[in-house]
C-alpha cells in the first residue's frame, strides 16, 4: 500500500516520491503521498497525510506504519512527522521504511523517537 501511494505523490520541484500507509487497531489501512507546494514550507508529508486520514476517519490507535522512500536506501520520517507519530503512537508501533530497491529498515516508534512530547508532558492521558 505505501509502494502504491508513494506512485501517486506529487513532487515536481524535489522529485523525491514518499508514500506511507499506517494500519489502525480495527486493521484497516490508511494510505498517504507527499505533496509538495511551490512555497517549500506548505509541503506535506505521506507519514502526515495518511495519519490525518486516519484520524479524520475517527481511528485513534494504530498498529503499525509503512514508509516507501529513497532509491537506495529507506528514506526516514522527519521530525515534523515524528511528533506527529507521537500524539497517536506507543512506543512499540512497529515503524517499516522501504526503498525503492527493496531495502528495509524496522524499528519500534521508541528506538525512532525515545523520548518524545506527547500528551503526557501536558498531563493529558491518551484519547
Amino acid at each position: 500500500a505505501a509502494q502504491a501511494a508513494r506512485a501517486r505523490a506529487y513532487a515536481p520541484y524535489s522529485q523525491y516520491k514518499v508514500g506511507a500507509a499506517v494500519r489502525a487497531a480495527g486493521g484497516q489501512i490508511y494510505t498517504g503521498s507527499n505533496v509538495e507546494n511551490a512555497s517549500y514550507g506548505l509541503t506535506i508529508c505521506a507519514e502526515r497525510v495518511a495519519l490525518t486520514a486516519a484520524v479524520a476517519a475517527g481511528e485513534r490507535e494504530f498498529e503499525a506504519l509503512v514508509v516507501a522512500a529513497g532509491d537506495d536506501s529507506p528514506g526516514m520520517p522527519c521530525g515534523a512527522c515524528r511528533q506527529v507519530m507521537a500524539e497517536f503512537f506507543t512506543a512499540d508501533v512497529p515503524i517499516v521504511v522501504v526503498s525503492s530497491r527493496g531495502e528495509r529498515k524496522q524499528m519500534a516508534f521508541g528506538e525512532l523517537m525515545p523520548q518524545p512530547f506527547g500528551p503526557a508532558a501536558l498531563g493529558e492521558g491518551k484519547h
